[in-house]
């Protein structure tokens, strides 16, 4: 079945665009590549500014609500650098998906590489293994409000960094998906552990490090409590939308030209939800290796020529949200297709 899906992207691929038109939307310019990071890390500069120079309750949550949305921007760079597409040089693509991506939030590129690609093989299948991220939708009004106040009372951060941590340190296997599959340390010395987690650690420790000490450098080395503090709240919040719109509620999970939305973001949405043009999700899966800042002209090609009118397609990130959220008569939650 997994073959099947590879063999349709392909085909479709070609079916949709012209052989120059593939070569266009694949090709990689390292210009455009450093404007994608130096925009994330400009917004996360602002956020700290406007913090720093009017630190009150209010700055402080607009503050940790653009954090939040950049720290999942740092994420898409590390899933877009994972596939070798932002930089000409693959070096280049995990050196800078690892220090301004995967570190400053804790992650590594070499372990997510695997894990994300057999996500894109079988997308939707059983053994896709963000399958159990798009579940649980649509839900109740009240299921939502649990889901996004564990967001942002930091109960969904605190587990998915422990599980974190845990993972780096080699107890818990690789995944994102939830899931806590804990490894065996039988055999193993306590030496091995420790120099284990420290050369897992020593990337995401040293990038933090370097945070802090840039904002102490500032005279303001309290602003990095709103980096964590995203990370605990805000993050998850975004995470649990852009998840949402990528693969929930759609009308076949087997069907690759419908088990993959994509959705239109505006300017607030591209802050929280939508960076790096991850909204336009269902041209990365048809073409995974093109980078991110071609995705919008490969979608207006795709629109024109009709693949839209099978594919799923949402106006905006609000849109998705009220197609995720029904009221059942027994107040349950069930997963149910898209109409």
């Amino acid at each position: 079945m997994a073959e099947n899906h590879l063999k349709w992207y392909n085909k479709t691929l070609h079916h949709y665009l012209s052989n120059d038109e593939i070569k266009m939307v694949m090709q990689k310019s390292d210009w455009k590549g450093a404007l994608e990071i130096a925009t994330t890390w400009g917004w996360i500069a602002f956020a700290f500014l406007l913090s720093g120079l009017f630190p009150n309750p209010v700055t402080i949550i607009i503050s940790l609500f653009i954090i939040g949305g950049k720290q999942l921007a740092c994420a898409i760079i590390l899933h877009d650098c994972s596939h070798d597409s932002v930089f000409t040089s693959n070096k280049l693509n995990t050196f800078i998906g690892n220090w301004f991506g995967a570190y400053p939030i804790l992650h590594d590129l070499k372990k997510y590489r695997p894990y994300h690609t057999q996500h894109h093989i079988n997308t939707g299948l059983a053994d896709d293994p963000d399958l159990s991220l798009t579940k649980g939708y649509p839900t109740t009004v009240i299921s939502m409000a649990r889901k996004f106040g564990r967001d942002l009372v930091g109960v969904s951060g605190a587990k998915a960094n422990f599980a974190v941590i845990f993972m780096q340190l080699g107890f818990i296997k690789y995944a994102l998906n939830g899931t806590a599959e804990w490894l065996s340390v039988k055999g193993k010395s306590a030496w091995n552990i420790i120099k284990n987690a420290a050369q897992n650690l020593a990337g995401p420790v040293a990038a933090n490090l370097i945070l802090f000490l840039i904002l102490y450098a500032c005279g303001k080395p309290w602003l990095y409590l709103l980096w964590w503090g995203a990370l605990l709240t805000t993050f998850n919040f975004s995470l649990r939308v852009r998840s949402m719109a990528e693969h929930s509620m759609v009308e076949d999970r087997a069907n690759p030209q419908k088990n993959t939305r994509t959705t239109y973001a505006n300017f607030f949405e591209r802050i929280l939800f939508a960076p790096h043009h991850v909204n336009y999700h269902a041209e990365h899966h048809l073409c995974m290796g093109a980078p991110s800042y071609n995705l919008p002209k490969m979608h207006r090609l795709l629109l024109e020529r009709g693949y839209f009118n099978e594919g799923a397609l949402e106006p905006n990130y609000w849109s998705v949200v009220k197609r995720a959220v029904v009221s059942f008569p027994d107040g349950g939650e069930e997963e149910r297709a898209a109409t």
